[in-house]
């Protein structure tokens, strides 16, 4: 199954295409100028996504939960973007499923209090990838895309092993 992970955010939205447990077929960011306003931050966002979509052929996708933080305006920003994220993967027929940071920490480290480098490190180790995912947010692409696949691959081993 090829999953599309994805890290909401307007300025820098990472994305990764991951395939079964172990592979990473692809990853990037998509950065959107601080300059521009943000209705063409989020069109930005939109076609890039689509033209992802439309390059890997994802079966369905992952994305990472809104985490609010302190900043109010910010984190109303943020749930923009996944407003453009949600209505670009519906447009595009797929289905999807959201995590929030610590099912992602504890599926990655086994500890859901984890920090952002030791997830870093495993998404590294796991995938055999020669360096560590940069801009942060690809790392948590991959992660969440990870989190998706090791879920989907244990709803599978429970239903054999009840069947």
């Amino acid at each position: 199954m090829r999953i599309l992970g994805i890290d909401p955010g307007f300025g820098i939205l990472g994305w990764a295409i991951v395939e079964g447990d172990n592979e990473v077929v692809a990853y990037g960011a998509v950065e959107t100028p601080a300059c521009h306003s943000l209705d063409e931050r989020l069109f930005i966002l939109h076609e890039s996504l689509k033209e992802i979509i439309r390059s890997y052929s994802p079966d369905c996708v992952a994305i990472e939960k809104l985490f609010f933080s302190n900043n109010t305006k910010t984190a109303m920003d943020v749930a923009k973007s996944i407003g453009v994220v949600l209505l670009t993967i519906r447009l595009a027929g797929l289905r999807y499923t959201e995590y929030g940071p610590p099912q992602i920490k504890r599926a990655l480290t086994g500890y859901g209090g984890a920090t952002k480098k030791q997830v870093q490190h495993m998404v590294k180790n796991l995938f055999r990838l020669t360096a560590l995912p940069t801009p942060d947010d690809v790392a948590d692409a991959i992660a969440v895309a990870a989190c998706h696949s090791f879920s989907i691959s244990h709803k599978q081993a429970v239903k054999t092993a009840y069947n």
